[in-house]
């Protein structure tokens, strides 16, 4: 049962209506990166997982999540409001659509449930879910580089930095299932290679370049993958 309070989670005022902005809003309401993804994503996921509280905590989230969606659907609204016949709404995509939030993003793109990334192993969609966070949290700040006033921002501000807070949220879970670091998850028997790190570019100096990601203890570096399997 879902029970829908109409007051937005956090406050949502604007100074000045800015449809051009509104359409740069639609982003994070129809995009890849937007609210409506995240929050189904993480609704879906939770009916994958046998773990009690992780499975409370992503539908937590993606409860939260559709809360968000709302206060980006309620800030187009309001940047689209009465603008009508001014050339800066002509010149969106609001003059062929009409006012407020759509199913699309910022270019006229409409949503699909491609954006979405579940797989049904809760290891696999914790990690994607930190990935999820990370490109919203890059959307919007773009968007509050661009915010067009205080009342926008500061709404933005806010739904940035619950993207920081979910991303903790899915990293301690990991961190619960011991899997936080740890690649290997899964059932299948890996092969010999799996601690090899072949090296197959160059920077055309002869120089190659090491780091943790390729020298022990984890890996064997080798450096000419050509002559070790020839």
């Amino acid at each position: 049962m879902f029970y829908h309070k109409k007051e937005p989670i956090h406050v949502v005022n604007i100074d000045e209506a800015n449809p051009r902005f509104a359409q740069l809003l639609l982003e994070q309401f129809g995009g890849a990166t937007g609210e409506l993804s995240a929050a189904l994503q993480y609704w879906v996921q939770s009916f994958h997982v046998e773990n009690a509280g992780i499975k409370d905590m992503l539908q937590d989230i993606a409860i939260e999540e559709f809360s968000h969606l709302e206060m980006v659907g309620k800030l187009i609204e309001a940047h689209t409001k009465n603008v009508d016949q001014t050339e800066a709404y002509k010149s969106t995509l609001f003059a062929v659509r009409g006012m407020g939030p759509h199913f699309l993003d910022s270019q006229g793109n409409a949503w699909t449930a491609n954006y979405l990334n579940e797989g049904g192993d809760v290891v696999r969609d914790l990690r994607a879910n930190i990935a999820s966070e990370a490109g919203a949290r890059q959307t919007y700040e773009a968007l509050i580089k661009l915010s067009p006033d205080e009342g926008t921002k500061e709404t933005l501000v806010h739904l940035l930095t619950r993207e920081i807070s979910h991303t903790q949220m899915f990293m301690k879970a990991l961190e619960s299932l011991g899997k936080l670091t740890d690649p290997f998850f899964g059932n299948i028997q890996l092969d010999e290679t799996v601690a090899l790190y072949y090296n197959l570019s160059t920077n055309g100096n002869g120089h190659d370049e090491r780091g943790p990601w390729n020298s022990e203890p984890t890996f064997e570096y080798v450096a000419n993958p050509l002559e070790k399997h020839s």
